[in-house]
């Protein structure tokens, strides 16, 4: 299967141009997407470009990651109801470093002449002064050629600055300088990015008497109509210190059945046969949730670690299934700050547990948990608490030999009311 044909059964393809797919016919074609440094991480919205970057490769063509070191500096208006705010340059560098170290999770570099490259479209705009950009490039396209783009239509009514203006025409010398100096003749992303794209390509027409070719994807959306990797919390990020792998997890845990079929396919590297009999096998028994669970564990796997991946679902176990003390001692710190975050926590000194305190004392006169001990009493009666996931009767005694990492002590309140208590 080709890469066209790989990028069109997993929903992924939206336009293409005339003759690529007879270029991408060709061993070793090169191709690249550009990354926005608007932050120091990438979320997963970037992650469907990652993907087809890696089908790219791995159909064994040259994939190129151009890092917007400069148009970073200038913000795309594509999609966007508003101006950017602008980033200083020192931020910027920030950014694309971070940025390069992910992406290097994901390509292969030392593959031969399909080894992956990361450029940073800085290095050919820092030398250029704007009375030679306007001469030599500016004037190859015209105003009303750049006017029909959605990017500036959209943006007509509510103002559109000339630095964003100016955007495409930017992107487009990015096309041109990665056909001219590395041999590029495709520029793959987003739907949105479909009139950045073409100009690019009518530059290296005006400019090379050459073809050059582009092919976008769909934008991602999500079954009930929200927008595809926002929660009420914002981005899910890949950078574990902004999106725990936790979070991470669970993201993918709870789409819903419509988007997970279609996730499936765009965010695993998984085989056509594979997919198809998972799709069986979870509409066989849909409360098992076979496309979710599988799609969670294989992209936290790839974005974090195996390692990470053990803690997310032994975390969920914590929450959402059958788990133990033993499993809540493997969590770390973090892990266990992002699972309960949002419960009711209380903070005690060390030395107040120092020696054994009482199960009532603990809940009442130093978290006020409960209310009163007679309220708690009787939920103890009913052998309706438990400490870090252990019943415990009005008898027990709780001390730090109690607690996780010296840390924590999570309480059980019934089924699913859970408070954490925070040992500082």
């Amino acid at each position: 299967m080709n890469f066209l044909e790989e990028l069109s059964w997993r929903n992924m393809l939206h336009d293409v141009t005339p003759g690529a797919k007879e270029y991408l016919e060709k061993k070793n074609a090169v191709g690249y997407i550009g990354f926005d440094p608007t932050s120091d991480s990438l979320h997963i919205g970037s992650l469907v470009q990652i993907m087809i970057l890696i089908h790219f490769q791995k159909a064994g063509h040259k994939p190129i990651a151009l890092l917007g070191g400069a148009t970073g500096m200038v913000g795309d208006p594509s999609g966007k109801s508003k101006e950017r705010n602008l980033l200083s340059k020192e931020k910027i560098d920030y950014n694309v470093k971070a940025i390069k170290k992910q992406l290097k999770k994901f390509l292969s570099f030392d593959c031969g002449k399909n080894s992956a490259e990361i450029i940073n479209n800085y290095n050919w705009f820092k030398n250029f002064n704007l009375l030679s950009f306007i001469r030599d490039i500016g004037k190859h396209i015209t105003i009303s050629y750049m006017l029909t783009k959605d990017s500036v239509q959209s943006r007509m009514e509510n103002g559109l600055s000339f630095t964003e203006f100016t955007y495409q025409l930017i992107q487009g010398y990015d096309f041109y300088h990665l056909y001219k100096h590395h041999n590029c003749a495709i520029q793959l992303g987003g739907s949105d990015q479909w009139g950045n794209i073409v100009t690019g390509t009518e530059l290296i027409r005006r400019l090379e008497g050459s073809s050059a070719f582009a092919a976008t994807t769909p934008l991602i959306t999500k079954s009930d109509g929200g927008k595809f990797g926002k929660t009420e919390d914002g981005n899910i990020w890949l950078d574990p210190k902004k999106t725990s792998p936790y979070k991470f997890y669970q993201f993918w845990l709870n789409t819903s059945d419509e988007d997970a079929r279609k996730y499936i396919k765009i965010f695993t590297l998984l085989s056509k046969k594979e997919i198809n009999e998972l799709e069986a096998q979870h509409n066989n028994a849909p409360h098992l949730r076979i496309l979710q669970t599988t799609l969670a564990k294989d992209i936290t796997t790839r974005v974090h670690s195996k390692e990470d991946t053990k803690i997310a679902i032994n975390a969920s176990r914590v929450l959402f299934g059958k788990s133990t003390k033993e499993d809540i001692k493997k969590l770390d710190k973090a892990t266990i700050l992002s699972v309960f975050e949002g419960v009711p926590t209380y903070s005690i000194s060390k030395k107040s547990i120092a020696k054994n305190v009482n199960i009532l004392v603990l809940l009442t006169e130093l978290t006020n948990i409960f209310q009163s001990k007679s309220e708690a009493r009787r939920m103890l009666k009913d052998n309706a608490i438990s400490i870090n996931k252990l019943k415990v009767s009005e008898g027990a005694f709780i001390s730090l030999d109690d607690t996780i990492s010296n840390s924590f002590i999570i309480v059980q309140k019934g089924k699913k009311s859970y408070h954490l208590i925070n040992i500082t």
